[in-house]
């Protein structure tokens, strides 16, 4: 399941519960779509409720990723399961997107970075 809210500002929480896999990829693409195409490029995925990642959810972030940082934007991850945080050290993506342990600190960071 997808769901998404703004925190505050132009900042944006996305969170991801279940299996990130082809089956829940179209609706995570569909939300990324929906926010930038309103102009949000300031996201933090919550992926604290999220069990599995294949391929096909990691191409999505790292898509994702891309187009915020090309419209000065960024995506923070955060809460990932050990699992989840095993595959991203795996295919290097741990240093691709900033990574925090929860949502407090992800919002924190965010509010650094402006």
């Amino acid at each position: 399941m997808i769901r998404h809210h703004a925190l505050s500002g132009d900042l944006w929480l996305i969170t991801v519960d279940g299996r990130l896999d082809q089956n829940v990829t179209p609706d995570l693409e569909e939300t990324f779509n929906e926010l930038f195409e309103a102009g949000h490029t300031k996201l933090i995925v919550d992926l604290s409720g999220a069990t599995y990642i294949n391929s096909g959810g990691m191409r999505c972030l790292v898509a994702a990723w891309r187009r915020a940082r090309q419209h000065g934007g960024d995506v923070y991850l955060c809460g990932l399961r050990s699992r989840v945080n095993e595959v991203f050290s795996m295919v290097g993506f741990d240093k691709v997107f900033k990574v925090y342990p929860g949502r407090a600190e992800a919002t924190a960071a965010w509010q650094e970075a402006v």
